[in-house]
């Protein structure tokens, strides 16, 4: 699964916190492995002693790491990923960013767990800045960092780039995404109109995709998360 959970806001609420609802949006489905962007870790804005992807991991029974981006209200924001698998390895860091263009500090999220039958995989999670120049360098670095891994690697997140846009495109050379030109879109979450969150991997022979879906829930979140059942080879 990855899932833009918008610090837990639902976009019906100005300003409360119902970390409740993205448990139990991701208990639902029952993913062994979730990446999560807009998280926020002991913010004012949803509370100074809430560590949101370690309640999150309380909630659905997970194990989690979370990654900062930036600092934010005298705590900090960013990325994390959820596993039902142990975790052996995990290692976060911030993506470029041109100051004279602008935009926030961004980064990956990555832990290595370990699968039944002794196999391990690598998992990420991203978000993508708003500004092209920025999305497409860090494009590159996501692409250089992992490209030569000796572990298959599925990467998830919120690119904030259609399919087709330039973005993607270099994905697309080096990444195996869940869904191509059929991907349900999943942003705003009434009358969803576009596609900006996908679930990727590689190498093209690590995995066989099985299923890709959109899961239709308008209240917890401003973005609809997307499931993909994989079977690694």
């Amino acid at each position: 699964m990855t899932y833009n959970i918008h610090h837990a806001n639902p976009p019906s609420e100005k300003v409360k916190i119902d970390l409740v609802a993205i448990a139990r949006v991701i208990n639902q489905q029952k993913p062994d492995l979730v990446a999560l962007q807009e998280v926020d870790v002991y913010t004012e804005r949803s509370g100074k002693n809430l560590d949101q992807a370690r309640e999150l991991a309380r909630l659905t029974g997970m194990k989690s790491f979370f990654m900062k981006a930036l600092d934010y209200q005298g705590g900090e924001y960013g990325i994390a990923v959820l596993s039902r698998y142990t975790i052996v390895d995990s290692v976060g860091y911030l993506l470029p960013r041109d100051p004279a263009i602008g935009g926030e500090d961004r980064a990956v999220a990555a832990i290595t767990v370990q699968l039944p039958g002794q196999k391990r995989v690598i998992f990420a999670s991203t978000h993508l800045d708003l500004k092209e120049e920025n999305r497409l360098s860090q494009a590159k670095a996501l692409i250089t960092h992992f490209k030569d891994s000796s572990l298959p690697m599925i990467l998830g997140g919120d690119f904030n780039a259609l399919s087709g846009s330039p973005v993607m495109d270099l994905f697309d050379q080096h990444f195996t995404r869940t869904c191509r030109d059929d991907c349900a879109p999943t942003i705003p979450v009434n009358s969803p109109n576009r596609t900006i969150d996908f679930i990727m991997y590689n190498p093209i022979n690590s995995f066989k995709i099985l299923n890709t879906r959109v899961i239709d829930e308008k209240y917890a979140s401003d973005h609809l998360p997307v499931v993909a059942e994989l079977e690694i080879l």
